[in-house]
């Protein structure tokens, strides 16, 4: 298989992306090499630069799942439906009657199906013009600008949050295409376990952070002179200015590579034939086409698509745990809100404990016996909450802190093993069929989860379906050998898989 890896002008190609000029390397290091290629440790130190400044845009973009969606906005963006709702308790976006106790749940809605659509598209032309940066910065910044517009959204102006929320959220998923594509470029195969685990410790540091921030000013909004709708404003509109600020970081430190000729399978009479260097003022026309030409290609490492199929179910076990854990808390057990925020909490302080350990653990023991690991804690996890006592506060905290132990690890680690299984120079394209197989398919936990309780009456019933996703996760993961899926897509081998 043609990898497409080409000697350029700054050096041969590396396991962690084409080597830079000696120009481009830290200020004062002269461990160069004859030609002006960097030597081993000024291309190491240039490298760890690069993570560090990959690391913030998790500690960027993270506030805005942690502090809009996850606890502000739903609650506060229903309530401004309600203000603009009929005398039936309707509102009417498009001439379209919805609930107003629905409105938020279509709005997330319809910025999934967008982004879905979206993001294919914005892979292939990421990788095909090879401007990654400024396609991050303008996705984040569109992004942050849409989210700090949240402080506009009072009185009845539900139509301009809803418009607000579908860019948020899509600009959101898309950036993240972008940025999840630099990490086989930024990192050797051996070190893509701890740089993947440490983005998302800084995520997750970050949305405790800035979500104890908003609590204190949203609990404690009369002391300070403003009201309970103000605080929840400033909260969304502080969540888009920390997202725009600390993406400076990755936009200064992080680097485009070059855009070499490359080998693409189009299904002719040998399978491949050459694609010529793409110019930057046709990237969308040349991504379309190679949108479809992924998309066929994928057929060719059906290794990579089994994987995919594996963290479709799993994953999806994950996010419906977390988006309905605290309605089988409050509903089922009994918690007030007081203790299901402290439980929030405690979840994104033990995650970034959770995916700093197990990335230790996958350096010791491979990323894929590591997540299998991590399945099988989450079957446990799931199954003590079928038996967990109503109203007692303190096991419901050691369901949370069980679950914040294994969050940020299983989706940091099915990160980095993912980037083992993409094919060299179309990082973004497959990313971005990664963050389709998350968000294209995340209504399967919630339908079934809904079902079980329409059909028991119980909430203990309803979480303890979800133990499916994990088991069907787990037997499709043993069944992808790491090893011949790196070896097939012409990938260098980390030395522990």
């Amino acid at each position: 298989m043609d990898t497409g890896t080409v000697t350029g002008a700054g050096g041969a190609e590396g396991p962690g992306g084409p080597r830079a000029s000696a120009s481009a390397g830290p200020e004062g290091d002269g461990a160069t090499e004859p030609g002006g290629a960097l030597g081993p440790a000024a291309e190491r130190a240039a490298r760890r630069r690069e993570q560090r400044g990959w690391y913030f845009y998790d500690w960027a973009n993270s506030v805005f799942s942690t502090s809009v969606l996850t606890v502000f906005l739903g609650p506060y963006l229903t309530s401004v439906a309600e203000a603009a709702a009929d005398a039936s308790g309707y509102v009417h976006p498009l001439g379209i009657p919805v609930r107003a106790g629905s409105y938020f749940a279509y709005a997330v809605s319809a910025s999934v199906l967008l982004s879905v659509l979206v993001m294919p598209l914005a892979g292939a032309m990421a990788d095909r013009s090879g401007r990654k940066k400024p396609m991050l910065g303008a996705f984040a910044y569109l992004g942050a600008a849409a989210t700090t517009g949240m402080f506009f959204l009072d009185g009845d102006r539900y139509l301009l949050g809803g418009a607000l929320l579908v860019v948020a959220n899509v600009c959101f998923a898309t950036a993240a295409v972008v940025y999840n594509s630099f990490l086989p470029q930024i990192a050797t195969p051996d070190e893509r376990d701890a740089v993947s685990s440490r983005g998302w410790a800084f995520g997750y540091a970050a949305g405790s952070l800035v979500l104890v921030a908003n609590l204190a000013l949203f609990l404690g909004h009369e002391s300070l002179g403003v009201t309970e709708g103000t605080a929840v404003r400033i909260c969304l509109a502080s969540a888009g200015l920390w997202w725009a600020v600390f993406t400076i970081v990755p936009l200064r430190r992080l680097r485009d590579r070059p855009v070499l000729a490359r080998r693409f399978p189009t299904g002719g009479a040998d399978g491949v034939e050459p694609d010529a260097v793409p110019s930057a003022s046709a990237p969308l026309r040349g991504g379309l086409r190679q949108l479809v030409r992924t998309l066929r290609d994928l057929r060719r490492y059906p290794l990579t698509l089994l994987f995919l199929a594996a963290y479709l179910l799993y994953n999806d076990g994950v996010q419906t745990v977390i988006t309905q854990a605290s309605v089988f808390g409050s509903r089922e057990l009994g918690m007030d809100q007081t203790t299901l925020i402290g439980a929030i909490l405690l979840v994104q302080v033990l995650a970034v404990v959770g995916a700093l350990s197990m990335g230790r653990l996958a350096a010791r023991y491979g990323a894929k016996r590591t997540i299998l690991g991590s399945l099988v804690a989450w079957t446990a996890t799931v199954g003590a909450g079928y038996v967990l006592p109503a109203g007692a506060p303190v096991w419901f905290f050691v369901l949370a802190a069980a679950i914040g132990m294994v969050l940020g690890g299983t989706q940091a680690l099915s990160r980095s093993l993912f980037a083992q299984l993409v094919p060299p120079g179309k990082e973004a394209e497959y990313f971005s069929l990664y963050e389709v197989s998350d968000r294209g398919t995340s209504w399967l936990g919630p339908l079934v989860f809904g079902l079980a309780y329409q059909f028991t009456g119980s909430y203990r019933d309803a979480i303890v379906s979800l133990v499916v996703f994990f088991v069907l996760g787990f037997v499709l993961l043993t069944r992808v050998p790491v090893a011949r899926a790196v070896a097939a897509v012409g990938a260098p081998a980390p030395e522990r898989i």
